[in-house]
């Protein structure tokens, strides 16, 4: 299991998703470019204190991305507002990856046709979307439940 974070426009919100990956073990990989500053001193700092516990990998785009992390039987989990599949009807694999979208603009439809399986966090009527750090975290909690990957 990984989350893939795209163009992620929020330091806090990453720092918050590292350090959710850090307690849960899970590697993170951030696709660029990021509206923010992502040197290591500048994850770190989002981070606080979790971010030396944290697996990042940065990638210069999203076919860096595909072609380091697609293979070996990896299936791409888009999270989207568009998906076609809610969350409780989601059915997810120990080698996922959970890809969220831009905090502005949410993933692509190029990107989003690329993944596997296409999921929506329901919520109630006239509510657009979730931030993406709660989101990361509703996503990665499920799936982590149906494969018994949480940690001990």
């Amino acid at each position: 299991m990984r989350i893939a974070l795209y163009q992620p426009d929020i330091a806090g919100n990453v720092g918050t998703i590292l350090r959710l990956a850090a307690c849960w073990q899970i590697p993170v990989d951030i696709i660029l470019p990021c509206g923010f500053p992502v040197s290591d001193a500048q994850l770190r700092r989002a981070s606080m204190d979790y971010g030396e516990s944290a697996d990042v990998t940065r990638h210069l785009d999203f076919d860096a991305f595909a072609a380091a992390r697609m293979r070996d039987g990896a299936r791409l989990v888009a999270f989207t507002s568009a998906g076609d599949v809610r969350l409780p009807d989601a059915s997810f694999e120990a080698d996922d990856i959970l890809l969220m979208g831009r905090e502005s603009a949410g993933l692509p439809e190029d990107i989003r046709n690329q993944a596997a399986l296409r999921v929506r966090i329901p919520m109630a009527g006239g509510f657009r979307s979730l931030n993406v750090a709660v989101a990361t975290g509703i996503a990665l909690g499920e799936a982590l439940r149906q494969t018994g990957l949480f940690p001990e």
